[in-house]
């Protein structure tokens, strides 16, 4: 019997730690690490309808310059907002984000919960993170913190 959105919501609850994120090709199927392999970040849905996560690559060093700065940035995505379920998919209204771009914006990932693991994806896209022609999209693989 599928689950209703009420019955994702509940499962969705509670802090997620990362375990990976992947870029994955949609010609191919290959996928390659993004951000690194030794990640640090968390997912936490509220009860209250609230999103907020933050995550960083490996190798993070401290900004002397600007360049070390735009580094950092680079290596980091950090957004919050209310979030609603569609589905599959949840969808952030975000109202603070890492990259000022992202404020105002919905963000939507599709989701499938696999125990205490929670598997986010980007949808297809043109052009994603180390890819300079086709298509590609995100995978972002969660754990559940007890």
């Amino acid at each position: 019997m599928p689950l209703s959105p009420a019955d994702d919501r509940e499962k969705l609850l509670g802090i997620w730690k990362i375990v990976s994120v992947e870029s994955e090709d949609q010609a191919t199927g290959e996928r390659e690490p993004v951000l690194g392999i030794s990640l640090a970040g968390y997912l936490i849905f509220m009860p209250e309808g609230r999103m907020i996560t933050i995550a960083t690559g490996e190798d993070r060093k401290e900004a002397k310059t600007d360049q070390d700065r735009g580094d950092l940035f680079e290596s980091m995505v950090a957004y919050t907002g209310m979030y609603r379920l569609e589905g599959d998919k949840f969808i952030a209204n975000v109202d603070v984000a890492w990259n000022p771009a992202w404020v105002g914006t919905e963000q939507t990932r599709f989701f499938v919960l696999d125990g205490d693991r929670l598997h986010v994806t980007t949808a297809w896209e043109q052009s994603i993170a180390g890819r300079e022609k086709g298509i590609g999209r995100k995978i972002v693989t969660w754990e559940r913190v007890k």
